[in-house]
């Protein structure tokens, strides 16, 4: 993964996340871990354990949320636009009905909300089409059929 797309709140709510994780977290579980060798033999103490489960995936997230933050490409919202990109709202009409997708990075898709991500097989055959263009994907269920009825 080049880049991630995120919109400035994303972003700053992943830079929060890695502040918090990066101070408070870890002091907390330096503490758990500095009790837990009080109690004694490391070899079978579970709260020593437990204490440096929780520090690995703690420093595995701030691994991942720096590289995140690294990648990070801030999506740009478009006012009008005639072909999809990543931060368009795309109005499709599906089997009769009318949905709206709004495109996004992996980081930020909630596709129960209605944001997909630009990286998505739907995502990836609305980029670069155009108001009027049918396009037709893949699904587990079969071929899905998509006319792009606008974009915003």
């Amino acid at each position: 993964m080049d880049t991630a797309y995120v919109s400035k709140e994303r972003l700053a709510e992943l830079k929060s996340e890695l502040a918090f994780l990066k101070t408070e977290r870890r002091l907390e579980i330096a503490e758990r871990l500095r009790q837990a060798k009080e109690y004694g033999d490391l070899s079978e103490n579970s709260e020593y354990s437990e204490a440096r489960d929780e520090q690995a995936q703690v420093e595995q997230r701030i691994f991942e949320l720096d590289e995140l933050v690294k990648k990070a490409v801030l999506i740009k919202k478009t006012a009008a636009t005639t072909t999809v990109v990543v931060g368009s709202t795309v109005t499709v009409k599906k089997s009769g009905k009318v949905v709206q997708y709004e495109i996004v990075g992996s980081a930020e898709a909630k596709p129960e909300e209605g944001k997909i991500s630009n990286e998505s097989p739907l995502g990836r055959s609305f980029l670069g089409r155009k108001a009027g263009d049918s396009i037709t994907v893949a699904t587990p269920a079969g071929q899905s059929v998509y006319l792009i009825v606008k974009i915003g």
